[in-house]
């Protein structure tokens, strides 16, 4: 059997020629070389370390898929939202001190704002107007932002607070919840906002100057900002508005937040939802009563627009209204649930 195989790969050998050799022998050496890569490479990955193994087939996995990150889109943007920053904000507006309109504290909380909100991607705009009050004319300032990357698509939703504080002549009232933490609120939201450009294109912020009366709230006297909004909304068409959020006193420790009883009904509905999904709906509750406010303006102007308002603070329009009254978990509640409120329902 050995002769004949022997002379069989004789004859194989012959018919070949010596061309055919040269090349068979070449093709061997290439496979022997071929072979040779194939253990070292083998070598090389028996001897790395399970860590160094391990990231190299996660960044094979990575390669293969087209990329590893994670977008600000896909995370859920309630989770993203940061009662610690938001009353950071409120602490740096309390150390103005008292921000009546016309003051220097409310000229350096609209220098403060406006550059907030730059930094999340927001362009602002300053509403001047000049109206008559108890104590005269005042030159008040509203501050309206719309998103950078939204290029010419209209805000169909509107998130409101105020910014200033109430006049008094007898206290120093610095309004850490009343005027502070609602912008607070809504200066994180809008760094939240800011990561969803999907999101923040169909919203406008507003900070009101002059919600605070000098008296008391009439139909001229209190509400300024909102007023002034209103009319102009009505001029150029407020029929692109859907409808919005006011949030006003929003941050005192022992939250409940009260709904007014003239609170649009679908939203109120979809705000209660959004606290039972977060597990938060003992936060919020109805107020036995109708409530003026700065979304009152709105509402008359045919824009739902819901307060969101703590009306059990004790130390309201009182000199005790300070940060200490605070605490970044009432923020982080209201917050959470405004921003799920706008991502899965209002805006979804």
């Amino acid at each position: 059997m050995a002769m004949a195989r022997r002379d069989r790969v004789a004859k194989v050998v012959a018919g070949i020629g010596d061309a055919g050799l040269r090349n068979l022998r070449a093709a061997g050496r290439d496979h022997q070389s071929r072979l040779q890569r194939r253990r070292s490479a083998f070598s090389f990955v028996r001897r790395l370390h399970p860590f160094s193994l391990a990231s190299l087939v996660f960044a094979l996995v990575v390669s293969i898929s087209g990329g590893g990150s994670v977008r600000a889109s896909e995370a859920k943007i309630w989770e993203e939202f940061s009662g610690e920053k938001a009353l950071a904000h409120v602490e740096r507006l309390v150390d103005f001190g008292p921000r009546p309109p016309g003051s220097d504290g409310i000229e350096k909380s609209r220098d403060y704002i406006e550059n907030q909100l730059r930094l999340s991607g927001w362009q602002v705009t300053r509403q001047t107007f000049t109206d008559d009050t108890p104590r005269g004319k005042v030159h008040f300032v509203n501050l309206i932002a719309r998103f950078a990357g939204q290029g010419k698509a209209a805000p169909s939703f509107l998130l409101c607070s105020h910014y200033d504080t109430k006049t008094f002549d007898t206290i120093r009232f610095v309004g850490a919840n009343d005027g502070g933490s609602s912008t607070g609120l809504l200066l994180e939201l809008g760094r939240v906002l800011g990561r969803h450009g999907n999101l923040a294109a169909r919203i406008e912020l507003v900070f009101f100057d002059g919600e605070e009366a000098y008296d008391h709230y009439s139909e001229n006297d209190g509400l300024y900002g909102s007023r002034y909004l209103a009319r102009q909304l009505q001029a150029s068409g407020a029929k692109q508005f859907r409808g919005g959020i006011l949030f006003d006193m929003v941050g005192q420790r022992s939250l409940k937040i009260t709904l007014p009883m003239d609170s649009p009904a679908e939203m109120a509905r979809d705000i209660f939802a959004s606290a039972e999904a977060l597990k938060l709906r003992s936060y919020f509750t109805y107020l036995d009563r109708e409530m003026i406010d700065d979304h009152t303006p709105l509402n008359a102007l045919g824009v739902p627009t819901i307060d969101l308002i703590d009306f059990s603070f004790a130390w309201w329009h009182t000199a005790d209204d300070t940060i200490d009254k605070l605490s970044a978990q009432s923020l982080q509640i209201v917050g959470s649930v405004a921003a799920y409120y706008l991502s899965e329902l209002a805006l979804k």
